[in-house]
């Protein structure tokens, strides 16, 4: 998937000066009180100002004026007045964000739970149907939906700015955020918290579509046993997220290219050399840290568990076609 259409889409589409286009109904409330508090602060401090400056002109020591030289001790209702009116909007801002606080963390009773698995550096999606996708959540437009996360390595947090949601996502416990998406499109996905070197490129989206092409995604995802194996191979190139790291031109990512990979002889990090077979391709799959390409880092995860015997072997014949 294009990350950068998807920036361009979401993020820097339709929305205002502060913000990117707000797509969830918890976001308009967010949104009220960060502009509530910002033009309480520039009010405040404009005010402010304007008495410092009065103050300044009035209080100048000159040999006419000498009333700065008045000693003054205490003022009783100033002092009231400045300890009692922050202290209501302080009260004011903390019951409007706790309100914020009870919608975001109590989702409706009716919501979909969808379980996210977060590890170095991509995002798995389990969805109730048994369907697994990496790197995009799909999810149907004006329904509930509960994210269940964990990591399995280090602190992440799913930051989704157009819903207005963020969540740190840590290792062995759960955390949860629900929402409900009211505008169709492609929504970015970054982690907020700094995980490693492939932190930046951490990215994923959400697809919001209609409940019928919702029901028609979930059938097609199921429809593998369909497809010619390199026809499989190629979809799951492009939906499990290996596009992110591998290329099919021959330029460099985090891992080695596709291109002309299958059938060549590698270098591995412990010098020995390896051919790029059926049983070496499976490995990497299954157990990518058995045997690293020299020069690349130790950071695939491994897809066992996510990906069929079948959709392993449609990646071998699609390896076989990239010449």
């Amino acid at each position: 998937m294009n990350t950068t259409s998807i920036i361009n889409e979401s993020l820097m589409g339709k929305g205002s000066f502060w913000f990117p286009a707000a797509r969830t109904s918890l976001a308009p409330h967010t949104d009220q009180l960060y502009y509530w508090i910002l033009w309480a602060s520039i009010a405040s401090f404009i005010g402010l100002f304007m008495v410092v400056v009065y103050f300044l002109w009035k209080y100048k020591y000159s040999p006419t004026n000498k009333v700065a030289s008045k000693q003054i001790i205490d003022n009783i209702p100033l002092e009231i007045a400045w300890t009692v009116i922050p202290s209501l909007i302080c009260l004011v801002i903390f019951y409007a964000g706790y309100i914020g606080f009870l919608h975001i963390s109590l989702p409706p009773s009716n919501a979909t739970e969808i379980h996210v698995v977060a590890r170095k550096w991509m995002w798995q999606f389990d969805y109730p149907s048994g369907i697994k996708s990496i790197g995009e959540l799909v999810v149907p437009v004006n329904e509930p939906i509960k994210l269940i996360m964990t990591s399995e390595d280090v602190v992440h947090s799913l930051y989704i700015p157009n819903f207005r949601i963020k969540r740190d996502v840590i290792p062995n416990r759960y955390s949860r955020v629900w929402f409900n998406a009211n505008a169709i499109g492609n929504y970015q996905i970054f982690c907020a918290e700094f995980c490693g070197d492939g932190h930046s490129a951490m990215l994923g989206s959400v697809r919001v579509v209609s409940k019928e092409d919702y029901q028609k995604w979930q059938k097609e995802q199921n429809s593998g046993a369909d497809l010619p194996l390199d026809v499989l191979g190629e979809k799951v190139y492009n939906s499990k997220g290996c596009n992110t790291c591998h290329s099919i031109d021959g330029s460099p990512k985090t891992g080695p290219t596709w291109k002309g990979l299958w059938g060549s002889n590698h270098k591995m990090s412990d010098g020995k050399m390896v051919v790029a077979d059926e049983n070496y391709i499976k490995e990497s799959i299954l157990d990518p840290k058995a045997k690293v390409v020299a020069g690349f880092q130790p950071v695939m995860p491994t897809f066992a568990g996510l990906l069929s015997e079948r959709e392993i072997n449609g990646i071998i014949e699609y390896l076989k076609k990239l010449k």
